[in-house]
């Protein structure tokens, strides 16, 4: 068996991989008659002869490799015909910008298996860089506040070798007395974001004493949706009827909203829902927030202070609740905004790890030793030229090859 790491090709360049060198070294030692090899590339935020180093070969050509692993979408026309590939395709939403890739896919006889159909049996996602998309947007909402109000500044994430050094710059930050902080999400991205809160020393209260208490201190609460959704008629909130069927619940967030200063958004949203706050909601006289770091990043959705995604070399924003509209990030009458939809690639070299580490951890054995579990199985989206049951959903996406 012959893993080939691919050259990551989509602009704008993306530095992360599924393996770092020593990662790479530990999969030949683990797995007998494994071989690793990497197509040589100059923006990864591992050197080429980092893996060489680590005992890696480099290879142009990947054509005699069984399985090919990268992180995102493969340009159509890097494709190798009869392959198995590990990628983020983004296409099982049915993303209009990524059809043809989807249609290449099946037309090349290749097995798919994206990171995103990699799950457990109740559904849960195997994978993912959620953490550091935590991690980073937590830190990005300080970087925010500390250019919003002038009392300390940060170093950008990306501009950091790693995150231990990112994790130095906190010991800078100064918060207002009884500043609060509310966090929607307790998966991993939210769980990410608590690891910062954490490493500030930031106390941690429930949500009923968040909403009434006082503090002479900084304080924050994550909340998952059965603390800001209630079910229209006021009847018991039931969380497996809320995630099969959200539509006949209402959100409470102004609970938090007149009384928290910056809200992080990690929680995963079905269009569904109810949004978790609306445009006419942020015109309210009681309404306190003033920056949001919107990890989740929906366009135009349950945070409706983030009407686009921004950037890594320019990741804020102010929206005006009265205009409705992009405002200069400094108007303190605007909303600051954080809604980075890449975040992960602040940090690299340790997404990466911790990526690769899973990969080892609940993939490999899978796919090199047994499938025990049908994990890979159930991932699978197209092989033999055609979509497989579980994706035949996405057979009007396609249309006729």
């Amino acid at each position: 068996m012959k893993i080939g790491v691919l050259k990551e090709r989509k602009s704008p360049p993306d530095e992360r991989v599924p393996f770092t060198p020593a990662q790479c070294a530990k999969i030949m030692s683990d797995f007998k008659g494994v071989t690793v090899v990497v197509e040589p590339s100059d923006i990864r935020c591992f050197t080429d002869k980092q893996y060489t180093e680590a005992g890696i070969t480099l290879q142009e050509d990947l054509s005699d490799c069984d399985i090919l692993m990268g992180v995102k979408e493969v340009p159509k026309e890097n494709l190798i015909p009869n392959k198995t590939y590990f990628f983020f395709s983004h296409t099982i939403k049915e993303q209009p910008y990524n059809r043809d890739l989807l249609r290449k896919l099946i037309s090349s006889d290749i097995r798919m298996i994206d990171y995103e159909t990699l799950v457990y049996d109740n559904g849960a996602r195997v994978l993912g860089f959620g953490r550091y998309a935590g991690i980073v947007g937590a830190y990005n909402g300080f970087l925010a506040l500390g250019k919003r109000i002038g009392s300390f500044e940060l170093k950008p994430a990306n501009e950091c070798e790693d995150r231990a050094e990112m994790e130095a710059q906190l010991s800078q930050i100064i918060l207002p007395s009884d500043y609060r902080i509310i966090v929607t999400g307790k998966g991993r991205v939210g769980q990410g974001a608590e690891e910062v809160l954490t490493k500030m020393n930031l106390r941690k209260v429930s949500s009923e004493e968040f909403k009434h208490r006082s503090f002479e201190e900084p304080v924050y609460c994550v909340v998952d949706v059965d603390e800001y959704y209630v079910k229209d008629e006021g009847t018991e909130f039931d969380m497996s009827e809320f995630f099969e069927d959200p539509t006949g619940y209402k959100s409470t967030f102004n609970e938090y909203s007149n009384v928290a200063d910056m809200y992080i958004a990690c929680h995963y949203w079905d269009s569904r829902a109810a949004y978790i706050y609306t445009r006419q909601d942020m015109k309210a006289p009681d309404w306190n927030i003033q920056l949001v770091a919107d990890i989740s990043c929906d366009i135009d959705g349950p945070v409706a202070s983030t009407i686009r995604p921004s950037t890594i070399a320019d990741p804020h924003y102010g929206y005006n609740p009265q205009t409705e509209k992009e405002d200069d990030f400094m108007n303190q009458d605007s909303i600051g905004v954080m809604a980075v939809d890449n975040l992960p690639c602040e940090l690299p070299k340790d997404a990466s790890e911790d990526f690769g580490q899973n990969l080892i951890k609940e993939i490999l054995p899978a796919l090199l030793v047994q499938d025990t579990k049908g994990i890979i199985k159930r991932a699978i989206m197209c092989e033999n030229g055609a979509l497989t049951e579980r994706f035949n959903y996405l057979t009007d996406y396609v249309g006729k090859l």
